[in-house]
């Protein structure tokens, strides 16, 4: 066991946690932020996608003791005083949400998209999304909440 030490959503937290433990783990079993899923254990889908010191990070691959003194931003860290943050109003808006499963990951990713890219078309959209999987095949609504996102 070793002690983590890390900013979550604006909180400080610490654990002791075994070093194998994966960031995903720690967030969902830990700290019961249970936004952030476990898609594919393997990088591919993307539904564990959180933000860590402002850049986008795929959590099932990342340990728990390499975000020690991170800034750590999970889907539950977005909204404020009870509003979605735009990225979550314009999914909501542009219907980019399908079963849900893959939202938390995909909401992650576009903001960081939109960071790195504000005038994204959608051909780069499509591009960065690459690593995010949409099981129900709902890009084309997922894409168009990316782009009109007001980040």
């Amino acid at each position: 066991m070793g002690k983590v030490s890390m900013t979550v959503n604006g909180k400080a937290v610490s654990a002791d946690v075994e070093p194998r433990t994966l960031l995903v783990e720690y967030l969902r079993e830990h700290l019961r932020l249970t936004g952030t899923h476990v898609g594919c254990d393997t990088t591919q889908c993307g539904a564990c996608t959180v933000h860590v010191n402002g850049q986008a990070m795929k959590s099932c691959t990342m340990l728990a003791v390499q975000a020690e003194g991170a800034d750590v931003t999970t889907i539950e860290g977005l909204a404020k005083d009870g509003k979605l943050h735009p990225m979550q109003a314009s999914f909501k808006e542009h219907h980019g949400l399908q079963c849900g499963f893959c939202t938390p990951g995909m909401v992650m990713a576009g903001i960081d998209i939109r960071r790195r890219h504000p005038k994204a078309d959608e051909k780069t959209v499509r591009h960065e999304l690459e690593g995010n999987i949409c099981r129900c095949t709902g890009y084309h609504n997922i894409v168009k909440a990316i782009m009109n996102a007001e980040v």
